[in-house]
């Protein structure tokens, strides 16, 4: 980097509904060391529409040209997932640094390639539910051993998404192909918590079911079928030894969101609890313990996009950690923030576990 600013380019930074909007926007205007440089969509007027709104110096109506741009730093990829492999490796190209939503690839394979043609560059993956301040402090808690010996986890997590209605700019994510459904997304999301704060999954024992086969679009009034599973039940091993039992609901009614993760050690017992309708990745969390611990630190974000709807508010909160940690990592040369070889590693953990789902046996 050329200064103290880190220069960001945002693809996919629509003023209609879009993720960036609602939860990079804020997070980045929220933190004085970035600069929004420039937002590009597809389309000539919702670039500049978007940039317009955002607050962006320059728009771009092909994605390509802001890679190429060299007064842009760092190039965030907020688009549908089978359009991060050639954005994602054309901004490496450029040698930039990159922050892509998760999933990473629509593929184990995607998800490696993008990993491996990353190199010493440096990455940020949208896995941000682990950079939570609360889960940064469970965490802690486990490493020093406070709980004792770990006995068992819990965790049950919900969803609105992938239920028995969506609207057609969704309908992607019912189709295998797009490598952008239920468990690559809410259980990827989940998991990636779990692992944070109790270690590496190591043994899966799991069941999907594809509950609703027939989805209502309900702009349109048509039917699309579901291809992918829309929940999981589960028991997992992980690496500090405790067994977790896991629950994924998908379609869950927004009064009735709920995420609960509560780990029991011969010594003490802590719970991670959040209430985000789009899950646990998208707002804050609280932690409760039996034994004493220090008030996990103030989010850097807490506001929310001038388009976004409420249902997002919060949004910016772990999106704003990843980026802190990211400047962080840029201006001191070092590789903390999870990247694309954690990318990976999530995409090869959901795979496990959809052969243990299908074949029945454990992984």
């Amino acid at each position: 980097m050329r200064s103290n600013m880190i220069r960001v380019g945002i693809i996919g930074a629509d003023t209609k509904a879009s993720w960036a909007g609602a939860s990079h926007i804020p997070a980045l205007a929220a933190q004085p060391q970035f600069s929004l440089e420039a937002v590009a969509t597809r389309h000539e007027e919702s670039a500049r529409r978007a940039a317009e709104t955002f607050g962006a110096e320059r728009w771009f109506a092909d994605p390509y040209e802001l890679i190429g741009d060299p007064s842009i730093d760092l190039v965030t990829v907020a688009v549908k997932v089978p359009a991060h492999r050639e954005l994602v490796l054309a901004a490496l190209a450029a040698n930039k640094a990159v922050y892509s939503e998760s999933p990473l690839g629509a593929t184990v394979a995607e998800a490696e390639e993008m990993a491996d043609a990353a190199g010493s560059l440096h990455t940020a993956i949208g896995l941000q539910g682990r950079l939570n301040p609360s889960v940064r402090r469970a965490a802690e808690i486990i490493a020093q051993g406070r709980l004792g010996r770990l006995l068992s986890a819990r965790v049950t997590a919900t969803t609105f998404g992938n239920g028995p209605e969506s609207v057609s700019t969704y309908e992607y994510f019912d189709k295998a192909a797009a490598g952008a459904g239920f468990l690559t997304i809410a259980v990827g999301h989940v998991l990636d918590v779990i692992e944070a704060v109790l270690g590496d999954i190591t043994e899966i024992d799991a069941r999907t079911e594809l509950l609703w086969p027939e989805v209502k679009l309900v702009d349109t009034g048509t039917t699309t079928v579901r291809e992918v599973p829309d929940h999981l039940d589960a028991i997992m091993k992980t690496s500090s030894g405790a067994p977790a039992g896991v629950q994924i609901l998908a379609g869950v009614p927004v009064p009735d969101a709920q995420f609960g993760m509560e780990v029991r050690g011969s010594d003490g017992w802590l719970k991670l609890t959040g209430s985000h309708p789009a899950g646990v990745q998208v707002g804050d969390l609280v932690l409760s313990s039996s034994v004493d611990f220090a008030v996990p630190d103030s989010p850097v974000a807490t506001g929310t996009g001038p388009t976004a709807a409420e249902i997002w508010t919060g949004a910016s909160i772990n999106v704003g950690e990843v980026y802190a940690s990211l400047a962080r990592d840029i201006a001191n040369g070092t590789h903390h923030t999870p990247g694309f070889q954690h990318a990976a590693h999530n995409s090869r953990l959901i795979a496990r576990v959809e052969q243990a789902a299908r074949t029945g046996v454990r992984r």
